[in-house]
């Protein structure tokens, strides 16, 4: 049986072509995933452990320069360790925030991991975090040393002036050197900024403070050791772990994290191989239902149901194989291809080889196999199943009436089951409700699939009277083709259905929530200007004195962090600026004036108040920030926003119970008299000195921001789901190839009745659009409603939200089936026309 299966793999491999494909791309995502993912957990790990190669503990605090109660560790502390038995050295670090400008005065980096640091040398005048290419180390105050890609990026070369942004305002040094660096925010496309020690401690803490320190060890001393007696001298606030634990937490964090980006796309790579399962179940039905004089003729000799059923079975393993071996290979170039992919979008990774673990080859061949294995089963179920007699008298082993009521039955059952289960998570809402949307969409989408061959007879019976009209016979035996074996239609239309009901729901969801953000935006904000720091860390106050100054300014509030507990309800507050915070946000008052905040009022928002049953007047009892207790009166009540805290208070009364040194001013609102224009732009980027590090953001900047992660998020969906629509699409490919094939008797018929060429290209075109489109529209009808579904459980979180039917993407949708139609009916069309029919006609 073994041999007999390789023959008929080999006797058809030309129809078993688009089976092979659409197992090798699902397995190339499964193991590219794997191998993409191991090697840069590899990389990192790596890198980890080589950073803390040398470092017998690492010490570290929450020192900021803003928290007196977390003071840092001093130099007195440094050197009671250095005078430790078994210590060699301990060196302190201090770190924050430092940006730098490329030739266009933009910010070199991505902001987050935009880092300055100090220079530490040992006695040997050397920093072993750093290993210097080029000039040396800055060794006093003015000067500062680059990393290599920063210093290219800038154009930047030794003796170069460079403008440098702290959480202050810019200023120049002198470019004394470039370095190389094992730094992970370097490796993660952001810049690195050294400075001398003292300038260093100037700039992030105060003279002779650290925020952490690396610890090495003396030879014979075991790291334990060392721990156990560096822990006593250290301040309340600091922790101390050796350089082993550390780099092995940092491993572990650094799995945890590719871990989600694992799951995602071995979870597209799950919907691509779901959808492959029907095209591989088509192939293997229509090659049975071929073969049926064949495999009567195995039974008449002899042959078992169970050897028939194995020999179906067998050749499926060889094909699933077969594409195994292809898709892996594939996998292996998709992943390295990713790796490099990332570098050239800015993204560094650390060198280290293409990890191919046995997990990946395991996983990539066993589902490979296993699926082409499970959708083969039902056709050799039923070849078995085909008597001796019938088969021999060419009476093809069709569904009877009662497994079609069964089976519509079931179909009809589940899909109800999963509706109900959508409505309800929509009614439920929250997260609750989304897991509930979740298991009813899986139980809607599988009864839909069962109920797809009892949809396909009335939905092509709609469009068949306008077939007939406009294409004449071929759109009459199109449309008596596309519902000639409904199972066969549902299946192809069942692969275009699943990718479009995802993409679908996708583009609803996002295009819902990208309105609801946008339409939060423009109602909430009056501003014309928005300044913040690249880095997400506070503005320095003096921001907020020049721009004051600055030419057509006439409002000008900050969103200034502070905390509050009101009459025993914790919560965050708003530092604001009384009398300007009304002109830059749309502030929906419910009750009292916000202008009472001139008079030291307190502002909360309704939903706050309502829930706490406090009104306009009430006095309420207060605990600052500071631990300071007080009173403040309710002076009004207004509509909560995402840009504002619950409670608003004065700017001045949130500075008098700051427990930081320096204000955290998280934005600052800007009001320009007559509005946006270039020149206000400029007269705002000039008063804060053309820092780099700060961003100046208009009206339409600040929709972006808000709403671009919405269109990003889409465009990678729609780009990891393009790999489940191309396997539908070889789909139809190959129902309509392996249809022409089986009907080439007919259609040689066609052909000496006098239906030309062009007609029987066009009969073969229109049938492969009715099947398209037929899936479509089903995807598309359950898409929106799935998308709705979720959007109900994400509406209470959404302030405007409102269901959006993006009507121009639906109808592109549709129109893109259509032509995914007319595509893949090239190549099957061509052949049909090509027929000899004589040749054809005297086919069995």
């Amino acid at each position: 049986m073994f041999r007999t299966a390789l023959r008929n793999v080999l006797a058809h491999k030309a129809r078993l072509l688009m089976t092979v494909l659409a197992v090798m791309l699902g397995v190339a995502f499964v193991s590219g995933t794997l191998v993409f993912t191991d090697t840069l957990g590899n990389a990192f790990r790596n890198q980890s452990a080589k950073s803390y190669d040398d470092v017998a503990v690492a010490v570290s605090t929450y020192a900021d320069g803003n928290d007196e109660e977390n003071p840092g560790i001093d130099e007195a502390t440094l050197e009671k360790i250095r005078a430790l038995d078994g210590v060699a050295s301990a060196t302190g670090r201090v770190s924050g925030f430092a940006g730098v400008a490329d030739p266009d005065g933009k910010l070199i980096g991505n902001g987050w991991s935009n880092t300055g640091a100090n220079f530490s040398p040992g006695k040997d005048g050397k920093d072993r975090a750093y290993t210097f290419t080029d000039g040396t180390a800055p060794a006093k105050n003015g000067q500062v040393a680059l990393d290599k890609d920063t210093a290219s990026k800038g154009e930047y070369r030794v003796g170069d002036p460079v403008r440098v942004a702290t959480n202050g305002p810019v200023k120049e040094f002198t470019l004394s050197g470039i370095f190389t660096t094992e730094d992970g925010a370097v490796n993660a496309g952001g810049s690195l900024v050294l400075f001398d020690t003292a300038t260093a401690q100037q700039l992030y803490l105060k003279p002779g403070v650290f925020q952490d320190a690396t610890v090495t060890a003396a030879a014979g001393a075991s790291d334990r050791a060392v721990l156990d007696a560096v822990e006593p001298l250290l301040p309340k606030d600091a922790t101390a772990q050796t350089g082993k634990a550390l780099a092995d937490q940092q491993a572990k964090d650094i799995e945890n994290g590719l871990t989600s980006l694992n799951t995602m796309l071995l979870a597209f790579a799950g919907i691509a191989l779901f959808v492959g399962v029907f095209l591989i179940t088509n192939t293997f039905t229509m090659l049975i239902a071929q073969r049926t004089r064949e495999l009567a003729l195995m039974r008449a000799i002899g042959a078992s149901r169970r050897q028939v059923k194995r020999s179906v079975l067998i050749e499926a393993a060889v094909v699933g194989t077969l594409a195994s071996v292809i898709g892996f290979a594939l996998g292996v170039a998709l992943a390295t291809g990713l790796r490099s992919a990332m570098g050239v979008l800015g993204g560094k990774i650390p060198a280290g080889p293409l990890v191919v673990s046995p997990l990946a080859v395991g996983s990539a061949f066993a589902v490979g196999i296993l699926i082409t294995v499970l959708a083969a089963w039902l056709p050799a179920r039923r070849a078995a199943k085909i008597a001796p007699v019938a088969a021999m008298s060419s009476v093809h082993a069709t569904a009877s009436t009662k497994s079609l009521v069964v089976r519509n039955s079931i179909g009809g059952v589940i899909t109800l089951l999963g509706a109900a289960g959508i409505v309800g998570g929509a009614v439920t809402g929250g997260v609750s409700g989304r897991y509930l949307v979740a298991a009813g969409a899986f139980f809607a989408l599988i009864g839909i699939i069962v109920l797809i061959p009892l949809l396909s007879r009335p939905a092509v019976a709609l469009v068949r009277p306008a077939l007939r009209k406009v294409f004449g016979v071929s759109g009459k035996l199109a449309s008596q083709n596309a519902v000639r074996n409904p199972r066969r239609t549902g299946a192809t239309a069942s692969a275009l259905a699943i990718g479009l009901t995802l993409v679908t729901g996708i583009s609803v969801l996002g295009v819902t929530l990208g309105q609801a953000i946008d339409k939060m935006t423009t109602d909430n904000i009056k501003a014309d200007y928005m300044v913040s720091m690249a880095s997400g860390d506070s503005l320095d106050e003096s921001a907020l004195t020049a721009l004051a100054k600055a030419d057509g300014v006439t409002a000008l509030s900050p969103q200034q962090s502070s905390y509050l507990e009101v009459d025993g309800k914790s919560g965050s507050a708003s530092g604001v600026t009384p009398g300007d915070v009304e002109k830059v946000f749309s502030l929906k008052t419910v009750s009292g004036s916000i202008g009472s905040l001139k008079d030291g009022r307190i502002a909360i928002g309704s939903k706050t108040a309502k829930s706490n049953g406090w009104k306009t007047g009430d006095t309420l009892p207060v605990t600052f920030d500071d631990k300071k207790k007080g009173e403040l009166t309710v002076g009004a009540l207004y509509e909560e926003n995402d840009f504002l805290s619950p409670f608003m208070i004065p700017k001045d009364l949130a500075d008098q119970h700051s427990t930081t040194t320096r204000p955290e001013i998280r934005e600052i609102w800007i009001k320009t008299d007559g509005g946006a224009s270039k020149a206000h732009e400029q007269a705002v980027v000039n008063a804060l000195g053309d820092n780099p590090a700060m961003s100046v953001m208009d009206r339409q900047d600040i929709r972006d921001m808000f709403g671009g992660f919405v269109n990003t998020a889409l465009n990678i969906m729609y780009g990891l789901l393009a790999m489940a629509l191309l396997i539908a699409v070889l789909g139809v490919v190959n129902t309509l190839a392996m249809s022409v094939f089986e009907r080439q008797q007919e259609i040689g018929m066609l052909r000496a009745i006098g239906l030309d060429r062009g007609r029987v290209k066009r009969m073969i075109r229109l049938e492969a659009v009715v099947i398209s489109v037929f899936g479509a529209v089903i995807g598309v009808g359950l898409g929106v409603f799935l998308g709705w579904a979720i959007g109900r459980t994400l509406s209470d979180d959404i302030p405007g939200y409102a269901l959006v039917i993006p009507w121009d993407r639906l109808a592109l949708f549709l129109v893109l089936a259509g032509l995914v139609g007319v595509l893949a009916s090239l190549w099957p069309a061509r052949s049909a026309a090509k027929l000899n029919m004589l040749t054809a006609i005297k086919t069995e």
